[in-house]
C-alpha cells in the first residue's frame, strides 16, 4: 500500500493521456503493422534516454563533438529537426507535449525516491498502457458505430 501511495499519480495520469492521444491518432492513421514497432522502439529508447543520469549524457555528448564530422552531422540534423518544426508544427506540438509528460514523470519518480529501473518500467508500462488504450478507444468509437 505504501507503494501505491508513493506513485506520482497526477503525472502518471497525464502520461498515460497523452499516450492515450498518440495512439488513437496512430490507430486513425491506419499505421501498418512495421511502424508500430518503430514507435515501440522508439518509446523504450526514448525513454531509456530520459533515466540515465545526466552525468553519463555530458560524458556521450562531449563525444559527439570530437570531431568536425560529427559536429557537422549534428548542425544538419539540427537545421533538418527546424525544418520540421515550421513545416509541420502541429507534429511537433503533439511530440513537445509527450517529451514534456515523460519528463514531468521522470522528475517526478526521482523525487519520490524510486529506483532508475523501477522508474524506467513504470514508465514505460504506462506509456504503452495509454498507446494501447488509445489504439482500443479508438477501435471502439469507430469501427464498432459507438459514436454518440
Amino acid at each position: 500500500m505504501a507503494f501505491l501511495k508513493r506513485l506520482p499519480w497526477f503525472s502518471l495520469i497525464l502520461l498515460l493521456l497523452t499516450y492515450m492521444t498518440f495512439g488513437w491518432v496512430l490507430s486513425r492513421a491506419r499505421t501498418q503493422p512495421i511502424i508500430w514497432l518503430v514507435v515501440a522502439i522508439a518509446i523504450v529508447i526514448f525513454i531509456a534516454i530520459l533515466t540515465i543520469p545526466l552525468s553519463k549524457m555530458a560524458d556521450y555528448s562531449v563525444s559527439l563533438f570530437r570531431s568536425n564530422l560529427k559536429s557537422f552531422g549534428i548542425a544538419v540534423l539540427g537545421a533538418f529537426l527546424f525544418f520540421l518544426i515550421v513545416a509541420r508544427f502541429r507534429l511537433f506540438l503533439d511530440t513537445l507535449v509527450i517529451i514534456a509528460a515523460t519528463m514531468l514523470v521522470k522528475i517526478d519518480f526521482q523525487a519520490a525516491g524510486f529506483s532508475q529501473i523501477l522508474a524506467f518500467w513504470l514508465t514505460v508500462a504506462f506509456s504503452f498502457a495509454g498507446l494501447a488504450l488509445g489504439v482500443l478507444a479508438e477501435k471502439l468509437m469507430f469501427n464498432y458505430g459507438l459514436i454518440f
